[in-house]
């Protein structure tokens, strides 16, 4: 019902751009067009604050367009929102990589303000024998490889094969919402068969339930329990060799910590292993070239 009524008002014309009361002289400079970069330019907007956004991608939405799969989030929707936005007076500065193409000290000359709304990109890694061999992935590699595509942007690693996973034994490496998309993504791509690895059990799993159903409707297994020892191949990955996991005390954070059941290995085919273990935020003060910037922990 809510769907129905959010899709006839745009189809009518009846939701329409920001309106400040009064125009402010005042410029913000927002860093990012993901969720919170937009957010934060349609409030600043209805105050009449002259509104920048700038972002390194070449499409506004972040996350929204290049992270989601599609099937969770059409992308017209986030392309009708930054659009609308565009219309209520939000300038767009894309393809714009800030620290790099644009500096930081720049923009706050520009502006009276400057927003940091980056979102959190840097892809934590594992350090096991063998995770140096061919055809083994991060997430939001894979799944901006899928987004572009449908898209229908050129993505010459997919058009190859490289980042498709039709015909392949995918092996997915966490136990978020992330590694859920990136199972589903194969599974519709058509793959061989898909597994997805994760070192606790269902019951403590970061990620949605109902998407850990959805995803063994689908036909994927979920290898509880089990984590990666080492990647195994010649030039490309053929492999993985896990080891079972007990799950011992808790830690500080009340979360049992897993530890490693000594000879419990064991080896499961792999064509493409993508590594879904979360993110990270980037070293915002070395990227933007501005040692006084300082940060809190998170």
């Amino acid at each position: 019902v809510e769907k129905y009524i959010t899709d006839t008002a745009w189809e009518e014309g009846w939701v329409e751009p920001v309106k400040p009361l009064r125009e402010r002289e005042q410029s913000i400079g927002i860093i990012g067009a993901g969720p919170g970069g937009l957010a934060a330019a349609e409030q600043l907007r209805r105050k009449g604050y002259q509104v920048h956004v700038y972002d390194r991608y070449d499409r506004v939405g972040g996350l929204m367009i290049y992270g989601i799969t599609n099937f969770k989030l059409e992308k017209e929707v986030v392309e009708r929102r930054s659009e609308l936005l565009q219309r209520g007076g939000v300038n767009y500065h894309l393809n714009c990589d800030v620290g790099s193409a644009e500096s930081f000290a720049a923009l706050r000359e520009k502006h009276d303000a400057v927003l940091i709304a980056t979102g959190v990109y840097k892809a934590r890694d594992i350090k096991v024998p063998g995770v140096c061999l061919g055809n083994i992935f991060a997430a939001m590699d894979y799944l901006t490889a899928s987004n572009r595509k449908g898209l229908g942007d050129p993505v010459p690693d997919f058009d190859n094969g490289t980042l498709d996973a039709k015909g392949k034994s995918v092996v997915v490496i966490g136990g978020g919402d992330t590694a859920m998309d990136c199972v589903r993504t194969a599974v519709r791509q058509g793959a061989k068969s898909v597994q997805c690895l994760y070192r606790r059990d269902r019951a403590n799993m970061p990620g949605s339930q109902r998407e850990v159903a959805n995803a063994e409707e689908e036909g994927v297994e979920f290898l509880w329990l089990s984590a990666p020892e080492a990647f195994l191949g010649d030039g490309n990955v053929t492999a993985v060799r896990a080891q079972r996991v007990h799950l011992g005390m808790p830690d500080a954070t009340g979360r049992q910590t897993p530890q490693i059941i000594e000879g419990s290995s064991f080896t499961i085919e792999a064509d493409i292993v993508i590594k879904a273990l979360g993110f990270d935020p980037e070293d915002l003060p070395r990227l933007s070239d501005t040692a006084g910037l300082e940060l809190p922990r998170w």
